[in-house]
């Protein structure tokens, strides 16, 4: 068994504010999502340029935060918000949903397409290949803030949080998801983003990618004690949402490369002509 290491999860005070690592996480993504969408939008097939880089990461950051929060409070904390409605506020106590925030998300892309009049597939497949960077990162948040820890196991690798009141030693599955959501995902999407693809494949391939990782690392976390297990009783909620996100994944696969071919042909057509 590995000995969890004590890291304060508050990284430092300024009076009576007190900063979180877990806020330090997502500061560090998006700063780091800035910078990569800086360096993607000078390929020529870009549908964003750069002057419109600052605006994007402002949308974004206001998708995934907003909706990240009241994705959270719908799918997993409801109890919560009818405790205490003030606790919507107190992002820096943990308590994000990644599936809030991809809603959020893709409403902030809708809102920031009609803005700047850009494509919504197109904006959804420039900004897929850097959310691995804050999924990843928000995972060492997590770990540092000792929540959701994984299920009792007996690896040698397990470690007893200091705040579990059963004190069981248990998978740290916020490193699996760091490791899986993050580096994984975010190798998967910067290959497969590397040349042009059909409009709404590299969308395509991050949902479908994220589903399945999801779905299996969910088996090594343990579920919120006020859920527990749904589905067939042995399917989590995280589960249960990452499902529509594999069938979205292969949908939109099929979709741009049918509606690729299908240009394809046509303009084959029309040079016979």
């Amino acid at each position: 068994m590995l000995p969890y290491p004590e890291i304060d999860p508050v990284a430092f005070s300024l009076g009576p504010l007190k900063v979180h690592w877990y806020g330090l996480t997502y500061l560090a993504g998006i700063v780091i999502g800035w910078w990569m969408a800086a360096r993607h939008c000078r390929r020529p097939w870009s549908v964003v340029r750069r002057e419109q880089i600052d605006d994007l990461v402002f949308y974004v950051a206001l998708g995934v935060i907003l909706g990240g929060r009241f994705g959270y409070s719908l799918f997993y904390g409801a109890d919560k918000v009818a405790e205490d409605p003030l606790w919507l506020l107190r992002v820096w106590e943990g308590g994000m949903s990644f599936h809030g925030g991809f809603l959020g998300v893709l409403f902030a892309m809708y809102l920031f397409g009609r803005k700047h009049n850009i494509s919504f597939g197109g904006l959804m497949d420039f900004i897929a290949p850097v959310v691995p960077v804050g999924l990843g990162l928000g995972r060492l948040g997590n770990f540092i803030g000792q929540e959701l820890w994984g299920r009792p196991t007996e690896v040698p690798w397990a470690m007893v949080f200091p705040n579990d009141p059963l004190q069981l030693a248990r998978h740290p599955s916020q490193l699996y998801q760091f490791a899986l959501e993050g580096v994984l995902l975010l190798t998967i999407m910067l290959w497969y983003s590397r040349r042009p693809r059909p409009t709404w494949a590299v969308s395509g391939v991050f949902a479908l990618s994220y589903g399945c990782i999801r779905f299996f690392v969910e088996f090594f976390r343990e579920p919120d004690a006020h859920l527990g297990f749904q589905a067939l009783g042995w399917m989590t909620r995280g589960q249960m949402l990452s499902l529509p996100m594999v069938a979205l994944g292969l949908y939109l696969l099929w979709w741009s490369h049918r509606n690729a071919a299908s240009a394809g042909a046509a303009k084959g057509g029309r040079h016979k002509r």
